[in-house]
């Protein structure tokens, strides 16, 4: 039973990490229908752009006390957030946009061009080998106070959801009760209505773009220090669960991504103890087929016109 309990840690805390990088995939579907390729590379960039700050900038490493630590762990979410969500509303305005009329076969190339962009600077800059940053938070099994020793939550895993809650939950505030989301809400229902009734559609589309970016950096940043380590391949394999992620709860869904993402975490977390690493992709990629075959707009989603 411990496993088991210790097992849907792994997974949440999996899932947790998945969900930051899908809501970014939702986002941009539910305005433009674009499924936007670079966002998984764009995360990996984050991680890097994380490592950078972290090793050669600051070079924080498990000795720096804590007030110190939390300061500049702080900092660096924030420097990555920003030069992420540039680099996201960049890409719109040099890629998506000049496209936005044209085939929607068009702007799904260019999205995977932009992909293969990304990747191939993280090679130029920092090679094809891994990147590796000392362990900075303390090797802590938190539920020990409690005199719980046989599962373990470990300060990693504190982390994660520390940082990754608040910004799920507050974008769903945004998303729902801002005037800002208010018009990004009327712009994925009917963008030619919503610019009719005085809604800035361009900046609309490029605040999205520039949310869905700062939620890749943060989500670069948790990676990088809940793993140690980064690579420039690293956003195929998370965009790959963080889209699957966003399909199966209903893509344009917010709540539907972070559900989507908690079950994936799971499978991705049971498969790896109790079958086979080997066969986690398998597994993940067959439930959602069976899903899809019996709820085509995932879990969570609802069908929509189309508005072509």
């Amino acid at each position: 039973m411990d496993q088991v309990i210790q097992t849907i840690i792994i997974g949440l805390s999996n899932g947790l990490i998945f969900a930051l990088v899908a809501l970014g995939y939702t986002l941009v579907y539910g305005i433009i229908e674009l499924i936007n390729f670079a966002h998984g590379d764009l995360f990996m960039l984050g991680s890097f752009i994380a490592f950078v700050l972290i090793s050669l900038v600051f070079h924080i490493n498990a000795d720096t006390g804590l007030p110190m630590m939390i300061g500049v762990i702080l900092v660096v979410i924030a420097i990555t957030m920003l030069a992420t969500a540039t680099i996201n509303a960049s890409i719109e305005r040099v890629a998506y946009r000049p496209l936005r009329n044209a085939p929607k076969l068009a702007p799904l190339i260019s999205a995977i061009g932009m992909s293969f962009v990304l990747q191939n600077i993280a090679l130029l800059i920092f090679g094809p080998a891994n990147k590796s940053v000392d362990a900075i938070l303390p090797p802590v099994n938190v539920l020990s106070s409690f005199g719980i020793s046989t599962i373990t939550i470990s300060s990693e895993q504190v982390f994660v959801a520390i940082v990754t809650i608040p910004l799920l939950v507050g974008l769903t505030w945004f998303v729902s009760k801002t005037r800002q989301g208010k018009a990004m809400r009327a712009t994925a229902q009917d963008p030619d209505t919503a610019g009719l009734m005085g809604v800035d559609v361009n900046r609309t589309i490029a605040i999205t773009f520039l949310i869905g970016g700062a939620l890749a950096g943060a989500a670069g940043v948790v990676q990088i220090l809940y793993n140690n380590t980064t690579v420039w391949n690293l956003g195929f394999r998370f965009g790959l669960n963080s889209f699957t992620s966003a399909v199966l709860g209903g893509i344009g869904n917010l709540q539907g991504a972070v559900l989507g993402a908690m079950i994936l975490g799971l499978i991705n977390a049971f498969s790896d103890r109790y079958i086979a690493a080997n066969w986690t992709n398998a597994i993940v990629f067959g439930v959602l087929i069976a899903i899809l075959v019996f709820k085509p707009t995932g879990l969570l989603g609802q069908q929509l016109a189309d508005r072509a």
